[in-house]
């Protein structure tokens, strides 16, 4: 363990070079991935931007530059995973092609729903606006923006100290209230400035290095990822409530946080395992400053030490770009498979109004207006989170649409992205963990935004 001392005692450690070489890397993490930047509709972040600005140039050709990366990915999977299984690879490719059988299949169903949908073939149900058309062509697109540049960038945050630092100077506010190091609120910090699925990115691939146990990364997964400050106006202008803007993100920022801090204590969250990913148990002193440091001398501390055992910035290159690869490749096959799936059920099935059913007494209690309308929209966010906005668009209580917005968003578990990136990494949550998760959350967060919602409309 280096502390402040120590470090005084290796002036090499704090040399202009290490300090250098933390400082202006994380001030561009900082810059790319969590300053808001201002735009017409809201705020944004510079990743966002530039995602947004790639998906434009290639917009053209989006479509065709989509089906071939999935159909890519599939195709090598099946070759490496079941032709040539005994294939020598490199640790990388092998790990990105050779997923679990059950991991595999997926991507082939994805590719092949991909075909589906491009080229109109099978049901309706299948291609429609509402279903794969849905996924293929408004939500893969800004995923394979987001993935290019959050993978290529994400070293800048994760490998240059600034996660050092700050686990240090906030575990003693995040340690507390929700259970998690400190450097998890950069995790959460860029969600909630930039994107949900950065956030699950960064979670999935501190996890994957260790720095995480199961359940800190299973509960910044679960609690953290919500969706863009600028994607919430998109659900306010569904619902027609763009000019209640203020009221409805002081609502799901306390129903979230509240959220968060609950969650992390009951189970399914408070049962994963306090084991790091490889089966190890973390060291029992990491969140300890010792003594005649401060949390800034020590955090400083292990930011240069971690720049002085850097790899070179080639090497730092080469992670960005296996970064990306490993998003766009293994990625966005499991979105298109699990939530095309998840669509179909909630348009072509009554799945979701029988499931509702059971919440009108609530809602009736918590004296919410068109009770019965409102409940058809309570669980159908888990198959997409505008899914219930855009049920609610005719119900005619602002109140109600209201609440209903709100809770789509801080339910934050929905299958046509959320959902599908989480079981698509090596965070510890299952299927049945989200099913439950997100009805904790729902249950959690609809009395606090009804209480909101009468006392600020």
């Amino acid at each position: 363990m280096i502390n402040g001392k120590m470090l005084r005692e290796q002036p090499s450690l704090g040399s202009t070079r290490n300090k250098l070489w933390f400082l202006l890397p994380s001030l561009c993490g900082i810059f790319l991935f969590m300053m808001p930047y201002p735009t017409e509709g809201g705020f944004t972040i510079p990743v966002a931007i530039l995602a947004s600005h790639f998906k434009s140039v290639l917009a053209p050709v989006m479509a065709e530059l989509l089906l071939s990366l999935v159909v890519a990915s599939a195709l090598a999977t099946a070759v490496f995973r079941w032709l040539i299984p005994n294939v020598e690879l490199p640790s990388f490719w092998n790990d990105l092609l050779r997923p679990t059988h059950f991991w595999s299949a997926v991507r082939v169903v994805g590719a092949a729903l991909v075909l589906m949908v491009y080229f109109q073939l099978g049901s309706e149900a299948i291609y429609s606006s509402n279903t794969g058309g849905l996924l293929f062509g408004d939500l893969m697109p800004s995923l394979l923006a987001v993935f290019v540049f959050a993978g290529l960038f994400l070293p800048l945050l994760l490998n240059f100290g600034l996660l050092e630092l700050m686990s240090t100077l906030l575990t003693p506010i995040m340690r507390p209230v929700f259970r998690l190091p400190g450097r998890s609120a950069i995790d959460c910090g860029a969600s909630w400035l930039g994107d949900g699925s950065v956030g699950i990115l960064m979670t999935s691939r501190q996890y994957d290095q260790g720095f995480y146990t199961q359940r800190e990364a299973a509960i910044i997964g679960t609690s953290f990822s919500l969706v863009s400050i600028s994607f919430t106006l998109v659900v306010l202008a569904q619902v027609k409530l763009e000019h209640l803007i203020f009221p409805f993100y002081a609502t799901i920022s306390v129903a979230g946080i509240i959220a968060a801090i609950v969650m992390a204590r009951i189970p399914p969250l408070s049962r994963k395992s306090d084991s790091l990913v490889d089966g190890t148990e973390p060291r029992a002193d990491r969140d300890h400053v010792p003594e005649g440091d401060t949390p800034l001398s020590y955090g400083f501390a292990q930011a240069l030490v971690k720049v002085s055992t850097m790899d070179s910035p080639t090497q730092q290159i080469k992670q960005g770009l296996h970064n990306a690869l490993e998003m766009v490749l293994g990625l966005l096959p499991v979105v298109m498979a699990l939530g095309t799936a998840a669509l179909i059920v909630a348009e072509y099935t009554p799945l979701f109004d029988w499931l509702g059913k059971p919440f009108i007494p609530l809602l009736q209690l918590l004296n919410i207006p068109e009770a019965v309308e409102a409940s058809r929209t309570i669980l159908v966010g888990f198959a997409d989170m505008f899914l219930p906005a855009i049920l609610a668009a005719d119900i005619s209580s602002d109140k109600t649409r209201f609440i209903i917005a709100a809770l789509s968003v801080t339910q934050l578990i929905y299958m046509s992205e959320v959902g599908a990136l989480l079981l698509g990494s090596r965070i510890p949550v299952n299927f049945f963990d989200m099913v439950i998760i997100f009805i904790l959350r729902t249950l959690i967060t609809l009395p606090v935004i009804a209480l909101m919602a009468h006392w600020l409309l």
